[in-house]
């Protein structure tokens, strides 16, 4: 039977990736993401988890090394953060287009300068179309059971794809929370041992990630793409699966008090707690607030938004990044243009928060509802939230 416990989020991402077998652990540490390494370190020393720990002397090296363990038919894990992300980031493509199915967790951090320790989503944003399957948890529960399904998508012959898991750094990494952990008789019968479906093999000798000119390159892309695009519905089954095992239940899209609501908020990552939290307390105020909370980020689940969106007039998104001269976060950009066949599109408005870690709470939303209620309200572009003036 599982056990629950209160426990670090960061610890159960790792006792999720130990409980998954994996092979190959290649670590680089780096806040707020190292405890997760740490602790897996910590597994491969006492015994209790039978793996090659790879201590590497970059991020860059990290998901290099994860790249051959992967290649070589290992299971295969990593985790990073911010500029040690942003390291991995060449080698990124590399290892989505080679199809391996690697899972790396990511504690969200901000990007520097200057250097910021906190959570926003400025590290992982860069990221976005390098071919990796992209997860956002809420809580310790979701990390823990998103880092063991991500091993099942990853390695399902359909997709073979590598796969980020996405926490907020401390807010989420560092808090202790109740983890219902899932003992190993359990987890062998939802996750089944790896089999690759293509490995280098002295006996067998091949080539992996060799030039391809022009008269393959459109078809390899065309290919990576059909990969990741189909990994929305395997994943959907994944999810029905970790359901009739477990009982907890995951969606692309997670939706709350949505059915009348005259604006819904759109979140994602750990702010979708406090969110449905503000959402709760301006219902008993009369106030007809809805929630969508995003779970799926890559690939992109635009036809879950607009089903879930569909009856709303005011879309009031939360990014919790800023590009520069995007004039807009990317989460509401998606949205606007999932919309945009539309005849009669919902107001999509644009609100950016919780930069290098300033605080999001009850009163943030609010602040967005109440802004996005007023007929006169029509940012240019986006609104950026607690700025403080001088």
């Amino acid at each position: 039977m599982s056990q629950r416990v209160g426990m670090e989020v960061s610890l159960a991402a790792a006792e999720a990736a130990g409980l998954a077998n994996v092979d190959v652990v290649a670590a680089y540490p780096i806040t707020p993401q190292t405890h997760i390494v740490e602790r897996l370190a910590e597994l491969v020393a006492v015994g209790k988890l039978d793996a090659e720990y790879v201590a590497v002397e970059s991020e860059h090296s990290a998901i290099s090394a994860c790249m051959g363990a992967s290649a070589a038919g290992a299971r295969t894990f990593t985790a990073t953060a911010s500029q040690g992300l942003a390291l991995m980031h060449e080698i990124l493509f590399a290892a989505s287009s080679m199809r391996l199915p690697i899972v790396m967790a990511v504690a969200n951090r901000a990007i520097s300068a200057p250097i910021n320790i906190w959570a926003d989503h400025s590290d992982i944003m860069p990221q976005r179309d390098t071919g990796w399957v992209q997860l956002f948890a809420e809580n310790g529960q979701e990390v823990f059971d998103l880092i063991i399904q991500a091993f099942r998508l990853a390695e399902d012959h359909r997709v073979l794809l590598p796969v980020m898991v996405n926490m907020d750094g401390f807010t989420l990494s560092h808090v202790i929370e109740p983890i219902s952990l899932i003992n190993q008789g359990e987890l062998d019968g939802f996750l089944p041992a790896m089999k690759p479906a293509r490995m280098l093999d002295p006996a067998h000798p091949r080539t992996m990630g060799p030039f391809g000119a022009q008269d393959v390159y459109t078809e390899i892309k065309q290919q990576q793409e059909a990969a990741l695009l189909k990994a929305e519905s395997v994943l959907e089954e994944i999810w029905d699966s970790f359901c009739d095992h477990f009982g907890r239940t995951y969606h692309p899209v997670e939706t709350y008090q949505t059915e009348d609501a005259k604006v819904i908020l759109v979140t994602m990552g750990a702010v979708g707690e406090t969110a449905r939290t503000a959402v709760a307390e301006m219902r008993e105020q009369g106030i007809r607030v809805g929630l969508v909370r995003v779970r799926l980020w890559r690939p992109f689940p635009a036809r879950h938004l607009v089903e879930a969106l569909k009856e709303a007039r005011v879309i009031a998104v939360l990014d919790r990044t800023l590009p520069p001269g995007a004039r807009g976060g990317p989460l509401a950009g998606e949205i606007r243009s999932a919309f945009y066949p539309r005849v009669d599109p919902p107001v999509v408005l644009n609100f950016v928060a919780g930069l290098g870690g300033r605080e999001i709470n009850r009163a943030t939303f609010k602040e967005m509802v109440n802004r996005s209620s007023k007929t006169d309200f029509q940012p240019e572009n986006y609104e950026l939230l607690d700025v403080r003036m001088s």
